[in-house]
């Protein structure tokens, strides 16, 4: 008997074509392949002997099943231009590849009815886990689907009206680092460029930007905090806000890696007269003149530790989540170390 199962045409070998050359009962074979226990040595060499010669791949869609499972992870994120979020998603994919797992990945776009509607057709489709960055008010739309032992790990931020893990930057800490080196070198009119307070990041920076200000008995001038979608125009109008004003600010602290981009792009020809921090550091950050001067996060390290809590959790679908908060570091190359002008 010859079977192609190389992609010209022909069937691929059937489990019953493997106990037909095995000379072995159907149900024997499906005990091999699954690896389940009261096999002989013997009919088993039979067994995989037969799946040799015939090339035989087992559905692996259906024995997960079977067992259960389904071998798909789902990844909700922000965008996949982002690059924190692209790097995530490549983490994920790269443990999924190594574990004979498959991803599946959806955006958000920072909308709440995207998140819900994409989160509800993936978990149709049966995932064994869910990993998302949540955007919306509350996630308790898969309260039923983590009742029945979905696995759900959040990333970034945390989830709402569900039991699920979080794996959440140390934000509180990376402003406070940002601010004391700002002050360090001699601001006091420190201008806040923030996201959109929507969001979890945007609002637990902002509090802590606010926080660090008043540690070190600074006045915040509420005209120097701006808070908005990072876009070329927006981000154009908050610096002539800031810069162009009799007093001006003489330092930005950029909260998130898409807003920094637009104020580089913003700053051009004059970041020499200006300290810019960011919170969230850029791919080309050293190649900059002068180089950018970043609170860095580490995707990689979340994804795994989401990850980590991810397969902790499948076996125990229904115990307590937890937070784990991952730590940030101050990476010093110039941008940040411009003295006031005045």
């Amino acid at each position: 008997m010859t079977i192609n199962v190389n992609g010209t045409g022909q069937r691929r070998p059937t489990m019953k074509e493997v106990a037909a050359r095995a000379g072995v009962a159907l149900k024997t074979v499906s005990r091999v392949v699954n690896e389940e226990p009261n096999v002989s040595p013997e009919l088993t060499a039979k067994v995989q002997a037969a799946i040799k010669e015939l090339n035989y791949t087992p559905n692996e869609s259906a024995r997960m099943l079977r067992r259960g499972k389904t071998g798909t992870i789902a990844v909700v994120i922000r965008d996949i231009g982002d690059p924190f979020f692209a790097s995530l998603g490549r983490a994920v994919e790269l443990w999924a590849r190594s574990n004979g797992s498959v991803v599946m990945i959806g955006l958000t776009d920072e909308d709440p009815e995207r998140e819900r509607d994409v989160c509800l057709e993936f978990v149709a489709r049966r995932p064994d886990a869910l990993i998302m960055a949540p955007i919306g008010e509350t996630q308790d739309y898969l309260a039923p689907h983590v009742d029945a032992g979905m696995a759900v790990v959040t990333i970034d931020r945390p989830a709402h009206g569900i039991e699920a893990d979080a794996v959440l930057a140390d934000n509180a800490g990376g402003i406070d680092q940002a601010i004391d080196h700002l002050v360090r070198q001699g601001h006091r009119r420190i201008a806040y460029l923030g996201d959109d307070e929507r969001i979890f990041t945007a609002r637990e920076r902002v509090v802590a930007y606010r926080a660090a200000m008043a540690r070190h008995r600074i006045d915040v001038d509420e005209d120097l905090v701006h808070l908005s979608e990072p876009t070329t125009e927006g981000i154009g109008i908050t610096l002539s806000a800031v810069l162009d004003r009799p007093e001006p600010a003489t330092a930005l602290l950029s909260a998130n890696n898409m807003t920094t981009a637009e104020v580089l792009r913003g700053l051009a020809g004059r970041r020499d007269q200006v300290a810019l921090v960011s919170f969230d550091d850029l791919a080309l950050g050293d190649l900059l003149s002068p180089g950018l001067t970043a609170v860095a996060q580490s995707a990689d390290v979340m994804a795994r530790t989401a990850i980590q809590l991810m397969t902790e959790r499948l076996p125990e679908p229904h115990r307590p989540g937890r937070t784990v908060r991952v730590p940030v570091k101050l990476t010093i190359r110039g941008s940040g170390e411009i003295p006031p002008s005045s």
